[in-house]
């Protein structure tokens, strides 16, 4: 009777090989009309949404007057720490109201990528973005797997993922 050696391969035992996630083309092969239907519906509510506050900001940030931003009726004149606190408010609400026009520039990029049956699918990877995911951020242009590996800055935004950088 012959004896198995350790080097024989059918006595190891194989490690099981992760399943690759699938890549898509289209949204269709990914999401429901339903689902693409309800992440336009977000998308659309979200930038009125924010149309509406960019809108309200920019009219308090930039009234042409302190005496139209405060309210202040009378004639005394004015103090250089009011005058540095003024414009650090409006130096806020400017920074605030660009990092709502980014949001709003990537709404309309996702609102473009439904049209061209793109939506939900990782603009890198080709995997489907996860439904929690589009629904927490539904402008999502990369799978969570691809953002994280920018986030650790292993890769830039936008660039491929490298042969040896393996993803979940």
């Amino acid at each position: 009777m012959k004896k198995k050696s350790p080097s024989d391969k059918s006595s190891q035992k194989q490690s099981p090989r992760k399943k690759s996630a699938p890549v898509y083309t289209k949204t269709s092969e990914y999401l429901t009309a339903e689902e693409v239907k309800h992440f336009q519906q977000q998308l659309t509510e979200k930038m009125q949404e924010i149309v509406g506050d960019v809108n309200s900001i920019e009219d308090e940030a930039l009234k042409k007057s302190r005496l139209d931003a405060s309210g202040d009726l009378s004639s005394m004149p004015i103090h250089m720490a009011d005058i540095g606190t003024d414009n650090y408010e409006q130096e806020f609400a400017l920074n605030l109201i660009d990092s709502e026009r980014k949001i709003l520039r990537e709404i309309t990029e996702a609102l473009q990528r439904i049209e061209e049956e793109t939506y939900g699918v990782c603009e890198v990877t080709g995997r489907g973005i996860s439904k929690a995911r589009l629904e927490a951020r539904p402008w999502a242009r990369y799978c969570i797997e691809y953002a994280k590996l920018v986030e650790k800055g292993v890769i830039r935004q936008g660039d491929p993922v490298p042969e040896h950088v393996e993803i979940d």
